[in-house]
Protein backbone atom coordinates (compact mmCIF):
# COMPACT_ATOMS: atom_id res chain seq x y z
CA UNK A 1 0.00 0.00 0.00
CA UNK A 2 0.99 3.12 -0.80
CA UNK A 3 1.69 5.90 1.89
CA UNK A 4 -0.64 8.13 0.68
CA UNK A 5 -3.76 6.42 2.38
CA UNK A 6 -1.89 6.36 5.81
CA UNK A 7 -0.80 9.86 6.02
CA UNK A 8 -4.37 11.28 5.22
CA UNK A 9 -5.55 8.54 8.13
CA UNK A 10 -3.07 10.00 10.14
CA UNK A 11 -4.23 13.71 9.37
CA UNK A 12 -7.59 12.76 9.99
CA UNK A 13 -7.16 11.41 13.24
CA UNK A 14 -4.83 14.33 14.27
CA UNK A 15 -7.48 16.72 13.18
CA UNK A 16 -10.22 15.00 15.56
CA UNK A 17 -7.70 15.12 18.24
CA UNK A 18 -6.79 18.51 17.71
CA UNK A 19 -9.92 19.81 17.80
CA UNK A 20 -11.40 17.68 21.04
CA UNK A 21 -8.82 18.98 22.71
CA UNK A 22 -9.01 22.41 21.83
CA UNK A 23 -11.57 23.53 24.12
CA UNK A 24 -12.61 26.54 22.48
CA UNK A 25 -16.43 26.25 23.51
CA UNK A 26 -18.75 28.23 21.54
CA UNK A 27 -22.82 28.96 22.33
CA UNK A 28 -23.91 25.34 20.72
CA UNK A 29 -22.56 22.35 23.01
CA UNK A 30 -23.56 20.05 19.81
CA UNK A 31 -21.04 22.30 17.73
CA UNK A 32 -18.11 24.43 19.54
CA UNK A 33 -16.39 24.48 16.66
CA UNK A 34 -18.77 26.33 14.65
CA UNK A 35 -16.64 28.62 13.50
CA UNK A 36 -14.06 26.48 12.20
CA UNK A 37 -16.88 24.45 10.87
CA UNK A 38 -18.63 27.34 8.84
CA UNK A 39 -15.64 27.86 7.24
CA UNK A 40 -14.45 24.27 6.44
CA UNK A 41 -18.01 24.34 5.29
CA UNK A 42 -17.59 27.18 2.76
CA UNK A 43 -14.28 25.54 1.55
CA UNK A 44 -16.28 22.39 0.78
CA UNK A 45 -18.77 24.32 -1.08
CA UNK A 46 -16.20 26.25 -3.57
CA UNK A 47 -14.77 22.85 -3.97
CA UNK A 48 -17.99 20.95 -4.99
CA UNK A 49 -19.10 24.72 -6.90
CA UNK A 50 -16.28 24.50 -9.34
CA UNK A 51 -14.97 20.48 -9.57
CA UNK A 52 -16.88 17.76 -8.03
CA UNK A 53 -20.47 18.95 -9.41
CA UNK A 54 -19.40 19.69 -12.55
CA UNK A 55 -17.47 16.87 -13.25
CA UNK A 56 -20.45 14.77 -12.23
CA UNK A 57 -23.14 16.20 -13.97
CA UNK A 58 -20.98 15.39 -17.07
CA UNK A 59 -20.49 11.60 -15.81
CA UNK A 60 -24.55 11.43 -15.27
CA UNK A 61 -25.25 12.89 -18.88
CA UNK A 62 -22.53 11.53 -20.57
CA UNK A 63 -22.10 7.56 -19.16
CA UNK A 64 -24.73 4.90 -19.77
CA UNK A 65 -27.25 4.32 -16.73
CA UNK A 66 -26.41 0.69 -16.16
CA UNK A 67 -22.63 1.65 -16.23
CA UNK A 68 -23.26 4.00 -13.28
CA UNK A 69 -25.47 1.21 -12.02
CA UNK A 70 -22.77 -1.15 -12.27
CA UNK A 71 -20.15 1.04 -10.62
CA UNK A 72 -22.51 1.47 -7.63
CA UNK A 73 -22.98 -1.88 -7.28
CA UNK A 74 -19.51 -3.00 -7.51
CA UNK A 75 -18.04 -0.43 -4.66
CA UNK A 76 -21.81 -1.08 -2.53
CA UNK A 77 -20.52 -4.84 -2.29
CA UNK A 78 -16.97 -4.07 -1.02
CA UNK A 79 -18.65 -2.14 1.09
CA UNK A 80 -20.84 -4.47 2.38
CA UNK A 81 -17.69 -6.39 3.75
CA UNK A 82 -17.33 -3.70 6.21
CA UNK A 83 -20.78 -3.50 7.30
CA UNK A 84 -20.59 -7.21 8.03
CA UNK A 85 -17.57 -6.68 10.31
CA UNK A 86 -18.90 -3.89 12.25
CA UNK A 87 -22.36 -5.14 12.43
CA UNK A 88 -20.92 -8.26 14.37
CA UNK A 89 -18.82 -6.30 16.18
CA UNK A 90 -22.26 -4.48 17.59
CA UNK A 91 -23.67 -7.88 18.27
CA UNK A 92 -26.06 -7.79 15.27
CA UNK A 93 -25.01 -11.59 14.26
CA UNK A 94 -28.22 -12.31 11.85
CA UNK A 95 -27.68 -8.77 10.00
CA UNK A 96 -24.19 -9.50 9.53
CA UNK A 97 -24.06 -13.11 8.27
CA UNK A 98 -26.53 -11.63 6.13
CA UNK A 99 -23.87 -8.98 5.14
CA UNK A 100 -21.59 -12.00 4.52
CA UNK A 101 -24.05 -13.99 2.38
CA UNK A 102 -24.86 -10.45 0.09
CA UNK A 103 -20.78 -10.19 0.01
CA UNK A 104 -20.35 -13.60 -1.11
CA UNK A 105 -23.02 -14.09 -3.47
CA UNK A 106 -22.75 -10.32 -5.62
CA UNK A 107 -18.85 -11.15 -5.55
CA UNK A 108 -19.36 -14.89 -7.42
CA UNK A 109 -23.29 -14.71 -9.02
CA UNK A 110 -22.82 -11.22 -9.66
CA UNK A 111 -19.73 -11.14 -11.23
CA UNK A 112 -17.22 -9.29 -8.96
CA UNK A 113 -20.57 -7.11 -7.64
CA UNK A 114 -21.54 -5.65 -10.62
CA UNK A 115 -25.08 -6.92 -10.50
CA UNK A 116 -26.95 -6.78 -6.83
CA UNK A 117 -28.80 -10.58 -6.89
CA UNK A 118 -28.81 -10.45 -3.59
CA UNK A 119 -31.12 -7.53 -2.94
CA UNK A 120 -33.23 -9.35 -5.81
CA UNK A 121 -32.89 -12.20 -3.74
CA UNK A 122 -34.69 -10.88 -0.67
CA UNK A 123 -30.93 -10.17 1.57
CA UNK A 124 -31.38 -6.81 3.03
CA UNK A 125 -28.11 -4.51 2.39
CA UNK A 126 -27.22 -2.71 5.47
CA UNK A 127 -24.33 0.49 6.05
CA UNK A 128 -22.43 0.23 9.26
CA UNK A 129 -19.37 2.07 10.03
CA UNK A 130 -16.55 1.83 13.21
CA UNK A 131 -17.82 5.36 13.96
CA UNK A 132 -22.07 3.38 14.59
CA UNK A 133 -19.63 0.18 16.16
CA UNK A 134 -17.93 3.07 18.63
CA UNK A 135 -21.18 4.75 19.06
CA UNK A 136 -22.89 1.22 20.27
CA UNK A 137 -20.18 0.68 22.54
CA UNK A 138 -21.38 3.47 24.64
CA UNK A 139 -19.01 6.10 22.87
CA UNK A 140 -20.34 9.40 22.83
CA UNK A 141 -20.14 11.42 19.55
CA UNK A 142 -18.83 14.45 21.08
CA UNK A 143 -18.77 17.42 18.87
CA UNK A 144 -19.96 18.22 15.46
CA UNK A 145 -16.94 18.80 13.37
CA UNK A 146 -16.79 19.42 9.69
CA UNK A 147 -13.97 17.85 7.56
CA UNK A 148 -11.50 19.01 4.72
CA UNK A 149 -13.80 17.37 1.48
CA UNK A 150 -15.32 14.47 3.67
CA UNK A 151 -18.05 16.63 5.33
CA UNK A 152 -20.05 16.19 8.13
CA UNK A 153 -18.62 14.59 11.19
CA UNK A 154 -17.80 13.78 14.64
CA UNK A 155 -14.90 13.95 16.95
CA UNK A 156 -16.04 10.23 17.63
CA UNK A 157 -16.69 9.35 13.61
CA UNK A 158 -13.16 11.02 12.71
CA UNK A 159 -11.36 8.88 15.35
CA UNK A 160 -12.85 6.19 13.39
CA UNK A 161 -11.91 6.85 9.78
CA UNK A 162 -8.92 5.41 9.97
CA UNK A 163 -10.46 1.85 10.97
CA UNK A 164 -12.85 2.31 8.25
CA UNK A 165 -9.99 3.68 5.72
CA UNK A 166 -8.23 0.10 6.50
CA UNK A 167 -11.60 -1.59 6.55
CA UNK A 168 -11.93 -0.53 2.88
CA UNK A 169 -11.01 -3.44 0.55
CA UNK A 170 -10.57 -1.27 -2.40
CA UNK A 171 -7.59 0.26 -0.34
CA UNK A 172 -5.06 -2.58 -0.99
CA UNK A 173 -6.03 -2.46 -5.09
CA UNK A 174 -2.40 -2.60 -7.08
CA UNK A 175 -1.29 -1.41 -8.94
CA UNK A 176 -1.76 2.24 -7.38
CA UNK A 177 -2.77 4.12 -10.54
CA UNK A 178 -6.15 1.47 -10.68
CA UNK A 179 -6.43 1.79 -7.13
CA UNK A 180 -6.60 5.80 -7.57
CA UNK A 181 -8.66 5.48 -11.30
CA UNK A 182 -10.95 3.70 -8.70
CA UNK A 183 -11.28 5.68 -6.14
CA UNK A 184 -12.08 8.82 -8.67
CA UNK A 185 -14.92 6.90 -10.20
CA UNK A 186 -16.49 5.76 -6.89
CA UNK A 187 -16.25 9.49 -6.09
CA UNK A 188 -17.86 11.27 -8.79
CA UNK A 189 -20.03 8.48 -9.50
CA UNK A 190 -21.16 9.18 -5.68
CA UNK A 191 -21.64 12.75 -6.37
CA UNK A 192 -23.76 11.68 -9.27
CA UNK A 193 -26.08 10.28 -7.43
CA UNK A 194 -26.50 13.15 -5.10
CA UNK A 195 -27.23 15.72 -7.95
CA UNK A 196 -30.91 15.76 -7.41
CA UNK A 197 -30.80 15.71 -3.53
CA UNK A 198 -28.67 18.72 -3.15
CA UNK A 199 -30.09 20.53 -6.15
CA UNK A 200 -33.26 20.49 -3.73
CA UNK A 201 -31.42 21.38 -0.79
CA UNK A 202 -30.36 24.13 -2.25
CA UNK A 203 -33.84 25.70 -2.93
CA UNK A 204 -35.41 24.68 0.33
CA UNK A 205 -32.84 25.59 3.28
CA UNK A 206 -32.47 29.19 4.05
CA UNK A 207 -28.69 28.42 6.21
CA UNK A 208 -27.87 24.92 4.56
CA UNK A 209 -25.07 24.57 7.13
CA UNK A 210 -27.84 23.96 10.12
CA UNK A 211 -29.72 22.21 7.92
CA UNK A 212 -26.81 19.57 6.71
CA UNK A 213 -25.71 19.88 10.69
CA UNK A 214 -28.64 19.15 12.81
CA UNK A 215 -29.69 16.43 9.91
CA UNK A 216 -26.22 14.74 9.99
CA UNK A 217 -26.40 14.58 13.94
CA UNK A 218 -29.93 13.62 13.84
CA UNK A 219 -29.47 10.66 11.51
CA UNK A 220 -26.42 9.03 13.20
CA UNK A 221 -28.16 9.35 16.45
CA UNK A 222 -31.28 7.38 14.98
CA UNK A 223 -28.38 4.66 13.00
CA UNK A 224 -27.03 3.94 16.64
CA UNK A 225 -30.05 4.35 18.79
CA UNK A 226 -33.16 3.29 16.27
CA UNK A 227 -35.20 2.92 18.81
CA UNK A 228 -34.25 5.75 21.33
CA UNK A 229 -33.07 3.53 24.13
CA UNK A 230 -30.08 5.69 24.36
CA UNK A 231 -27.54 8.14 22.92
CA UNK A 232 -26.10 11.43 23.73
CA UNK A 233 -29.36 13.50 24.03
CA UNK A 234 -32.10 11.87 26.17
CA UNK A 235 -35.97 12.89 26.25
CA UNK A 236 -36.74 14.44 29.93
CA UNK A 237 -39.16 11.69 31.77
CA UNK A 238 -42.53 13.49 32.60
CA UNK A 239 -44.05 12.64 36.02
CA UNK A 240 -47.48 10.10 35.46
CA UNK A 241 -49.16 12.56 37.27
CA UNK A 242 -48.32 15.47 35.31
CA UNK A 243 -49.17 13.44 31.99
CA UNK A 244 -52.60 12.82 33.33
CA UNK A 245 -53.23 16.02 34.27
CA UNK A 246 -52.70 16.98 30.59
CA UNK A 247 -56.10 18.40 28.38
CA UNK A 248 -56.80 16.08 25.83
CA UNK A 249 -57.55 18.69 23.30
CA UNK A 250 -56.00 19.60 20.33
CA UNK A 251 -54.66 22.31 21.05
CA UNK A 252 -53.10 21.00 24.68
CA UNK A 253 -49.97 19.96 22.26
CA UNK A 254 -48.09 21.01 19.75
CA UNK A 255 -47.10 19.29 16.50
CA UNK A 256 -43.77 17.53 17.14
CA UNK A 257 -41.41 18.63 14.24
CA UNK A 258 -40.68 16.48 11.09
CA UNK A 259 -36.78 15.09 11.16
CA UNK A 260 -34.51 17.33 8.59
CA UNK A 261 -32.50 15.07 6.61
CA UNK A 262 -30.69 16.08 3.96
CA UNK A 263 -31.50 13.52 1.33
CA UNK A 264 -27.73 8.69 2.08
CA UNK A 265 -20.91 11.69 3.56
CA UNK A 266 -18.33 12.22 2.24
CA UNK A 267 -19.30 9.73 -0.98
CA UNK A 268 -24.01 6.77 -2.48
CA UNK A 269 -26.69 6.64 -2.44
CA UNK A 270 -28.76 4.33 0.16
CA UNK A 271 -31.23 6.33 3.04
CA UNK A 272 -28.69 4.83 5.49
CA UNK A 273 -25.79 7.13 4.70
CA UNK A 274 -27.25 10.14 2.47
CA UNK A 275 -26.65 12.69 5.27
CA UNK A 276 -23.03 11.82 5.86
CA UNK A 277 -22.03 11.49 2.37
CA UNK A 278 -23.97 15.20 1.59
CA UNK A 279 -21.97 18.47 2.67
CA UNK A 280 -22.65 20.89 0.17
CA UNK A 281 -23.20 18.31 -2.35
CA UNK A 282 -19.86 16.93 -1.62
CA UNK A 283 -19.61 13.27 -0.41
CA UNK A 284 -17.87 11.72 2.49
CA UNK A 285 -15.22 9.59 1.27
CA UNK A 286 -15.09 6.74 3.81
CA UNK A 287 -15.50 4.13 1.48
CA UNK A 288 -12.85 5.46 -0.71
CA UNK A 289 -8.91 5.42 -0.86
CA UNK A 290 -7.40 8.47 -1.57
Amino acid sequence: MSSTPKHFRQAALALGVTLMLAGCAGPNPRDPYESYNRAMFSFNDKVDTYALKPVATAYRDVTPSFVQTGVGNFFGNLGDAWTAVNNLLQGKGEAGMSDITRFALNSTLGILGLFDIASEAGLQKHKEDFGQTLGTWGVSSGPYLMLPILGPSTVRDTVALPADFAGNIWSYKDPVYLRNIGTGVNLVDTRASLLDATSMLEDAALDRYEFIRDGYLQRRESLIHPDGDGGDAKPKQQDPAVEEAKPASPQAAAPAPAEAKPAESSATVSSESAPKELNSGTPAASNASL
